[in-house]
């Protein structure tokens, strides 16, 4: 071949590989990003995106959609999920949420900001039970937003408290974002609830020195302090729903039981806890409460398969090792590249729900952590406190959301109550990223 038909064979080979390289890109970046700005449900978003890839990208036959949406259901560990969401409904609605906020409520008292402190302590304790923030939000906030403003804090303050405080059921386990991220990672889900256990309650402890300081500032007037008798009455009336962490963790922890088998655990204990019990549901209620939970369960499973679609495609068009190679030559250090990923789950978190993040990033950021020597099990729990932060990160996170359709508060006023929290809990965020001892230390590592 003459060299000026080699030169011009070379140029539209190189302007082609240009070409489907740019498709590549509108096709798995721009048309979501448009998608999700024009607010089509993110499960629409993926799958839309996903056939425009099959049709139009990936060399794939279209009988890849239908396969890889019902084979990536078929999952046993996936079916936690599900029997964890109805836990935390029948928790919430049953009268177990309730108990557990006034045990809480009657332990601190005496104190300035012990109300506030209060409320992050069981947003903690019910994350732990429920496993979904908004979830938290709700039952945390109904309960606890009347006394909050009764009490002297502003309607900013208190409404930021709740939404901030409910993401915790992302980070404390056992969470649902945990187990996703353990099937996405192939990751030990107990290593990742154990991994999670201190970053989860130094993020609490430093929700609740902020609150405390705040209370001091404001001189907000102090609570009635705590009795004996009322913490008797109060653990006494709310000992078989305190049981339902002990049933969970301690069988996850003494190997009695799989994760997955405590989910279904959690769901006949909370049943028999509030049908038995305390006879608060009746069958009537029940039926109520798995309609709500089914509605809660669809979602979560549509954006669990769409996502692992979405994730398998871009993982086999060699895009994120693209980037992976286009990053190393980059020499970053290791604490500049884990800065900026950060700063992207912060970005994509406040857009996503955690369990579609989890399913679509993990793929693409995992190897490149790994390279620079990053354990899995830790960036897990990077994730999760980045996912958390992202529920109440304006302008799009969900608990915002939430927190406006409970307290009928203008999202401006959310936006701003939020704001404090974002800071304290970034730099928090931070600590957990950079002393990976806080998250792998219970592992022996």
């Amino acid at each position: 071949m003459p060299p000026r038909a080699t030169t011009v064979a070379t140029e539209r080979t190189t302007q082609l590989q240009t070409s489907n390289r740019m498709s590549a890109v509108l096709a798995y970046f721009v048309l979501p990003a448009v998608l999700l700005v024009l607010g089509v449900p993110i499960f629409l978003v993926l799958l839309i995106t996903c056939l425009i890839v099959i049709l139009f990208v990936a060399d794939v036959p279209t009988e890849t959609l239908q396969t890889f949406l019902f084979s990536g259901l078929d999952n046993f560990p996936l079916l936690a999920v599900p029997f964890f969401v109805l836990a935390g409904e029948i928790m919430a609605q049953g009268g177990i949420a309730r108990r557990v906020v006034g045990w809480v409520v009657s332990l601190v008292g005496g104190v300035r900001g012990s109300l506030a402190v209060t409320t992050v302590a069981a947003s903690e304790v019910f994350g732990a039970m429920a496993h979904t923030a908004v979830g938290t939000v709700v039952a945390v906030g109904r309960m606890l937003y009347p006394s909050l403003r009764e009490n002297g804090y502003n309607e900013r303050f208190a409404v930021g408290l709740i939404a901030s405080s409910g993401a915790i059921a992302v980070v404390i386990p056992p969470s649902i974002a945990m187990i996703l991220y353990s099937l996405s990672a192939q990751q030990s889900a107990v290593a990742l609830f154990t991994a999670g256990i201190l970053p989860s309650l130094l993020i609490g402890l430093v929700d609740a020195l902020y609150v405390m300081l705040y209370a001091r500032i404001k001189v907000v007037p102090l609570t009635s302090k705590a009795r004996w008798s009322a913490i008797w009455a109060t653990t006494k009336d709310a000992s078989w729903s305190i049981s339902t962490i002990v049933v969970i963790l301690g069988g996850i922890y003494g190997g009695v039981f799989t994760p997955t088998e405590a989910a279904g655990v959690a769901v006949v204990y909370s049943l028999f806890v509030t049908m038995v019990v305390h006879r608060e549901v009746s069958l009537r209620d029940l039926w109520r409460i798995i309609q709500s939970a089914v509605f809660l369960i669809a979602q979560i499973l549509m954006i669990v398969t769409a996502a692992g679609l979405y994730s398998w495609l871009l993982t086999t068009s060699g895009i994120p090792q693209n980037i992976i190679a286009e990053i190393h030559a980059l020499q970053m250090p290791t604490w500049a590249l884990l800065l900026s990923i950060n700063v992207v789950l912060l970005i994509m978190g406040s857009f996503l729900e955690p369990p579609a993040a989890i399913l679509i990033l993990t793929p693409l950021l995992l190897p490149l952590v790994q390279s620079v020597g990053v354990d899995p099990v830790h960036f897990g729990i990077i994730m999760a406190v980045n996912l958390s932060i992202g529920m109440y990160t304006p302008p799009f996170g969900l608990n915002l959301f939430a927190s406006q359709a409970v307290f009928q508060t203008p999202l401006g006023n959310i936006y701003r109550g939020v704001l404090p929290f974002l800071f304290i809990n970034f730099s928090t965020l931070m600590v957990i990223t950079y002393v990976p001892a806080i998250s792998m230390v219970l592992l022996g590592k």
